[in-house]
């Protein structure tokens, strides 16, 4: 499995989306577009992106709406990449919800390196102090690397697709806490996903057969019945309670 990042460009500007998009496919992203706020949020709620790239000067709904509908949801990361530079902006983009704020002109480097540091602050953002620190999550043979987007089985890839490891992260992130279905579905496919939970339970089956000797007696991933998954608590967080 190849991971890449799925990057959201939503800039009214043909020519600097084109530019965006060229220097992201490039560096191994997918990328997605749209040239309007309307059309951006849709394509925020039915792909859930990886990050955002927002321009603030949108016709129609405009960027500082786009943040605050998304943040009414989700806390993907979302960079403003906009002409406005006074002081005012940049304070009132961040404290709506913006993780990062870059100004028109910029240097392609400078927007890559913000983009790895806004993606790996939301892999390693979780109460694991083992996931804050290097990225890795541990419980029993089950290692989840968030750096390299990979699950490992006693050292062995399990071969996750992609939508398969995201719901593995997501629980490794919120290990020892339930996660309600609703909860788990809107994170990775967007607010308006249906909530008959049948897809999260096929690839919950298909997750079970690639990690657990006995899926039907689970070691790593439980069912609370009717309510959601919860993952096994890490090995450090064990460690602390004995």
């Amino acid at each position: 499995m190849e991971y890449k990042n799925k990057v959201l460009i939503i800039e009214d500007d043909k020519h600097i989306s084109h530019f965006l998009g060229t220097v992201l496919a490039a560096n191994n992203y997918d990328v997605l577009t749209a040239d309007t706020g309307e059309y951006g949020c849709a394509v925020i709620s039915s792909h859930c992106p990886d990050i955002v790239i927002l321009d603030l000067g949108l016709p129609g709904i405009d960027g500082w709406e786009v943040i605050s509908s998304v943040r009414k949801w989700s806390s993907m990361p979302i960079i403003v990449l906009s002409a406005r530079n006074s002081e005012a902006d940049k304070v009132s983009a961040l404290e709506m919800g913006a993780d990062d704020y870059i100004t028109k002109p910029f240097g392609t480097e400078e927007l890559l390196a913000r983009i790895r540091t806004a993606l790996r602050h939301t892999r390693t953002s979780a109460a694991d102090d083992g996931i804050s620190v290097n990225g890795i999550f541990k419980t029993g043979d089950l290692t989840i690397d968030y750096s390299k987007y990979r699950v490992y089985i006693g050292g062995k890839d399990a071969n996750l697709t992609q939508n398969e490891f995201k719901i593995v992260a997501l629980l490794g992130k919120n290990a020892g806490r339930v996660l309600t279905y609703d909860y788990i579905i809107k994170q990775l496919w967007g607010p308006h996903a249906k909530t008959d939970n049948q897809i999260l339970r096929v690839n919950m089956a298909n997750i079970r057969r690639k990690i657990e000797k006995k899926p039907a007696e689970p070691q790593y991933i439980f069912t609370e019945v009717g309510i959601g998954y919860r993952m096994a608590e890490s090995d450090q967080i064990k460690q602390e309670i004995r």
